[in-house]
């Protein structure tokens, strides 16, 4: 089969839409989680939030059940990716191949420690942009990160349809 025609069939149907609760509770999450993490980085004057963040937000509110949206993933994910970004930031500097390179080492670090959390794939991108300093593990991302899954232990369990998490760390 060409690829044409496997782009003509596509994969099968688009998932049922969400309910109205599922879309309140995804938009409500996000402004909770992100106005805490912002309002948290406002109070110490520390940077608390990163763009993936947001992205972050979509898995744990919109999503909750997924295995990207578990505690394990969204900060494993985000410590482990911030971390690769770091390492190739340091040894070969910020350009194109460095990037490319760190991205992909990312993924595959992640799929082998079952810590895959897409949102933190961007993570080495935005430190190749932003050239921060080792401390970018600390602030932003591993408190931000936790910050986001307290605010979600709480938030996604407040209605009696939600667990959250579905699992901690196997």
């Amino acid at each position: 089969m060409n690829l044409i025609e496997k782009w003509k069939k596509g994969g099968g149907s688009c998932p049922p839409s969400p309910t109205l609760f599922d879309i309140l509770m995804g938009w409500l999450g996000g402004v909770l989680a992100i106005g805490a993490v912002g309002y948290l980085a406002h109070v110490t004057g520390y940077p608390l939030v990163l763009g993936s963040f947001g992205a972050s937000c979509v898995l744990i509110f919109g999503f909750p059940e997924s295995p990207f949206s578990q505690p394990r993933n969204v900060i494993g994910g985000h410590v482990l990716a911030s971390f690769i970004g770091l390492v190739f930031l340091s040894l070969f500097g910020p350009y194109w191949w460095s990037m490319a390179l760190a991205a992909g080492t990312t993924i595959a670090a992640m799929m082998i420690t079952r810590t895959v959390h897409p949102p933190a794939g961007s993570n080495p991108l935005i430190i190749m942009l932003l050239a921060p300093t080792w401390s970018f593990m600390l602030t932003p991302t591993l408190i931000g990160a936790v910050a986001l899954v307290l605010v979600a232990l709480l938030f996604n369990n407040i209605p009696k349809q939600r667990t959250y998490p579905r699992y901690w760390l196997r």
